[in-house]
C-alpha cells in the first residue's frame, strides 16, 4: 500500500508525486466509468475532489485489511455524493475491488450506493445530507478524546453545504472542546447546483471559521499534491498553529478538473457523461478506446453479490445497579427519578480516574431534564452543547458509535420533530443513541403549543432501529433508563412533566416494585376487567386509573394495560384483550400517528373483529395546567368515564 510517512518529511518527493500523479489518472479514469455506466452521479465534484483525497489516504494510518481497526485516523466524508471520488481512491489503497466498484456502482441490492455508505468497507458514515458530517466528526473526535485512543479526524465538506447552520454549530462545538486533532477541509470550488455558490448564497468560509476560533489555511491550489501535503504537514505538526484549536484547510479547485470541457462548469456537479463523451474524456485520460465498451459488457454480465454487512456491535458493559423502589407516599416526576437513574448508573460506572463509560449530552436544559446529579458525580462525561440540538444529535450519535453509552436530553419538541433528521441518520448508521426526552405532550401544560410535543411516537415509529419506551411512574422510568443503559440499539424514552403518584396495585402496594423487570414488548396488567380494556401510557396512566377506579365503583369491569413499550409492542396482550370486549385507547398524543394507529393495525392484521375507540390529541391546545388542557381535549378521568359507558351501557 501506498504510504507517506508525514511525520517524517516536510514535503513529498518527485517519485512519491509522479506515483499519486499515476493514482491521480487510474481514480478519474474510474469516476469518468462509473458515472456513465450508471447513467447517474456526481463526476464533476468527484473531480474536485479527488487530489486532496489521494494526499489524504497517502498520510493517515490505516488498514484496508482492517477497515475498522480502533487506532485508525478517521475520514468523515460530508459531502456524500462524491462517492465516485471516495470508491475510487479506496479501491486504489486495496479496500475492495475495481470491479466491485464499477459494475455495482449505484445498482439495486449493491452496496456500493450512490452516496457513501458504511455498507462498503473504509466507509466512517453514511452521508449525503449536507450539513451533518462536521458533526459526526467532533462527536469521534470527543469520545477518541475521552477513550484516550490516539488519532486524527478529518472531515471533507463541500463549499456549499457550508451555508447550513449545523456545521456553524459543529465550529462552535470543536473549539469549545478543544479539539486539536480535528481536521475539517472545504473543496471551496465555488460551484454547486444552482450555479455560483456566490449567487446562489454567499458564504465567508475562511472569515466564519476564523470568527469560530479555528486555526484557518488557505491552499490556493488544490491540485497540487504538494501544496495539500504542506498545509496537512503544518495540522499535523501544529507549526505555527494553536495547538488545542481544530484546523481547517481551504482548498482553491475547480469542479471538473482534468476533463477540459467538464472545468468550472456547474452542470457537472451531478451530471453524468452521456457515452460520447465519457469516450472523449477517457481519450484525454489517455485510456483505451475499448475501456468503456468492455465495462459496459462486464456490467451487464455482472451478478451482483449484495449487502452482506454484518450491525457492529461496540458497547461496554454496564453495571446496572439496584433499582430504586419510590414509596406510595412519594411524589414525584419521571424525570426526576431519570436524574437519579442516570447518577447511580454514573456513580457505578464513571470510575475517577478511568475512562468513562457513560456520556451525557445536555443542550442547556440540564436542570429541567435533571442531569445535574450525573454532571456533579461525573463532569468529564457531561457534556453541554447549548441551543444546538441539530448537532447535539448527530454528535451524540456519533459518540455512541465509539463504544460509549450515550444519553441525549431535551425537551419533546426539540428531542423528536425539530431533529427527526440528524436521529434518521442515525438509524441508517446503527448507532446507540438514547433519547431521554422530558416535557411531552399536553402535561407541559404552561407552556403552550409551541412546546406541547404531540406526535413524537408517529415520528420515532418510522425509524426502523428505534425503540419507543414511555414509562407510566417513576418506578418504572427507574427500570427503563437502566435497561436502554446497558443495552446496544436506539432508543426513545419519553415522559411528561407534572409530578405524579406512584401507580399501584388495587391493594395499594407500588406496582413497580423491587422485583418489577421491564422488559420490550411486554404490555403490563395494571387491572383486570372482563367487559372492556383501557390501552394507555405514559402521563395519561394516571388519569385512566382514575376512571377505572369510578368505573369499577358502579360495576362496570374495565381493565388497563400500560403499554410502556410501543416499540415493540406487546401484540399478543392486544389481542387476548380484543376476545373479552370494546378496547379504548388513551394517550396524550395524536391518536392517528400513536398507540391508537398502532393498535388498530395490529387488529386488522390479525383479522379480530373488536370495536376499538382511540382517544387522544385532536387539536392543537392552548397555554394552562395539564389538568384542564385533558378536560378540553376529554382526556380527563371523568371524559373517560363517559366515553366508557356510552360504548357499553
Amino acid at each position: 500500500m501506498f504510504y507517506i510517512n508525514i511525520e517524517k518529511q516536510n514535503e513529498l518527493t518527485q517519485k512519491q508525486v509522479s506515483e499519486l500523479k499515476a493514482m491521480w489518472n487510474r481514480c478519474a479514469t474510474r469516476i469518468v466509468l462509473s458515472t456513465t455506466l450508471a447513467k447517474s452521479g456526481h463526476p464533476g465534484g468527484s473531480l474536485s475532489s479527488l487530489h486532496t483525497m489521494l494526499v489524504l489516504y497517502s498520510i493517515i494510518k490505516h488498514r484496508p485489511t482492517e477497515p475498522r481497526w480502533p487506532d485508525r485516523d478517521r475520514v468523515v466524508v460530508s459531502i456524500g455524493h462524491i462517492s465516485p471520488c471516495v470508491y475510487s481512491v479506496l479501491t486504489e489503497f486495496g479496500y475492495f475491488s475495481e470491479e466491485d466498484f464499477l459494475a455495482e456502482f449505484r445498482r439495486a441490492g449493491s452496496p456500493c450506493a450512490g452516496h457513501v455508505e458504511q455498507s462498503m468497507p473504509g466507509i466512517e458514515w453514511n452521508t449525503g445530507n449536507l450539513g451533518q458530517g462536521l458533526s459526526v466528526g467532533t462527536g469521534i473526535c470527543l469520545a477518541q478524546n475521552l477513550l484516550g485512543r490516539p488519532g486524527k479526524t478529518i472531515v471533507l465538506m463541500g463549499d456549499g453545504e457550508q451555508q447550513k447552520g449545523q456545521i456553524a454549530e459543529a465550529r462552535r462545538f470543536a473549539t469549545k472542546f478543544g479539539q486539536g486533532n480535528l481536521i475539517g477541509i472545504v473543496d471551496r470550488n465555488h460551484l454547486q447546483i444552482g450555479g455560483s455558490t456566490e449567487l446562489v448564497m454567499p458564504v465567508r468560509v475562511r472569515d466564519e471559521y476564523t470568527a469560530a476560533g479555528w486555526n484557518v489555511l488557505y491552499v490556493p491550489d488544490g491540485h497540487d499534491f504538494q501544496a495539500i501535503f504542506k498545509a496537512l504537514k503544518r495540522t499535523w505538526s501544529n507549526n505555527g498553529l494553536v495547538p488545542d484549536r481544530p484546523t481547517v484547510l481551504i482548498t482553491r479547485t475547480v469542479m471538473g478538473k482534468g476533463i477540459s470541457f467538464m472545468e468550472n462548469k456547474a452542470k457537472y456537479h451531478g451530471s453524468p457523461l452521456p457515452e460520447e463523451d465519457a469516450g472523449t474524456a477517457l481519450r484525454e485520460l489517455g485510456q483505451d478506446q475499448g475501456l468503456l465498451e468492455m465495462w459496459l459488457k462486464n456490467r451487464a454480465e455482472h451478478k451482483i453479490k449484495g449487502i452482506n454487512k454484518k450491525a457492529e456491535i461496540n458497547y461496554p458493559f454496564i453495571d446496572p445497579g439496584k433499582p430504586i423502589v419510590y414509596g406510595t407516599g412519594d411524589k414525584t416526576d419521571c424525570r426526576s427519578a431519570y436524574g437519579e437513574a442516570l447518577k447511580d448508573l454514573a456513580q457505578r460506572n464513571n470510575v475517577s480516574g478511568s475512562t468513562p463509560k457513560i456520556v451525557g449530552f445536555s443542550c442547556d436544559l440540564e436542570e429541567s431534564v435533571k442531569m445535574q446529579g450525573f454532571h456533579s458525580v461525573s463532569p468529564r462525561a457531561f457534556i453541554e452543547t447549548g441551543i444546538q440540538e441539530h448537532h447535539a444529535a448527530t454528535c451524540a450519535g456519533a459518540v455512541s458509535r465509539e463504544g460509549m453509552v450515550t444519553f441525549l436530553s431535551t425537551f419533546g419538541v426539540f428531542a423528536s420533530a425539530e431533529t427527526y433528521n440528524q436521529h434518521r441518520l442515525n438509524d441508517l448508521n446503527e448507532t446507540h443513541l438514547k433519547i431521554v426526552s422530558t416535557h411531552l405532550g399536553l402535561d407541559v401544560g404552561e407552556d403552550g403549543p409551541t412546546h406541547q410535543s404531540i406526535d413524537y411516537v408517529g415520528l420515532f415509529n418510522n425509524l426502523f432501529g428505534f425503540s419507543i419506551f414511555m414509562p407510566a411512574d417513576p418506578n418504572q422510568t427507574d427500570r427503563i433508563v437502566r435497561y436502554v443503559a446497558t443495552n446496544p440499539g436506539n432508543a426513545f424514552v419519553g415522559m411528561g412533566r407534572s409530578k405524579m403518584s406512584v401507580i399501584t396495585t388495587k391493594d395499594g402496594k407500588p406496582f413497580y416494585d423491587a422485583d418489577y423487570v421491564f422488559q420490550p414488548g411486554r404490555a403490563d396488567c395494571l387491572r383486570k376487567g372482563d367487559q372492556a380494556t383501557f390501552l394507555t401510557y405514559g402521563s395519561a396512566t394516571s388519569q385512566v386509573l382514575k376512571a377505572c377506579s369510578v368505573l369499577d365503583s358502579e360495576g362496570l369491569s374495565v381493565g388497563v394495560l400500560n403499554m410502556a413499550s410501543l416499540k415493540p409492542i406487546d401484540k399478543k396482550s392486544i389481542l387476548e384483550a380484543a376476545k373479552k370486549g370494546p378496547l379504548m385507547t388513551v394517550e396524550d398524543h395524536i391518536a392517528h400517528t400513536g398507540l391508537g394507529a398502532m393498535v388498530a393495525q395490529e387488529l386488522l392484521m390479525a383479522g379480530a373483529h373488536q370495536q376499538l375507540l382511540t382517544i387522544g390529541v385532536t387539536h392543537y391546545s392552548s397555554s394552562g395546567k395539564p389538568d384542564d388542557l385533558y378536560r378540553l381535549q376529554h382526556l380527563d378521568a371523568e371524559s373517560l368515564v363517559k366515553k366508557v359507558k356510552e360504548l357499553l351501557c
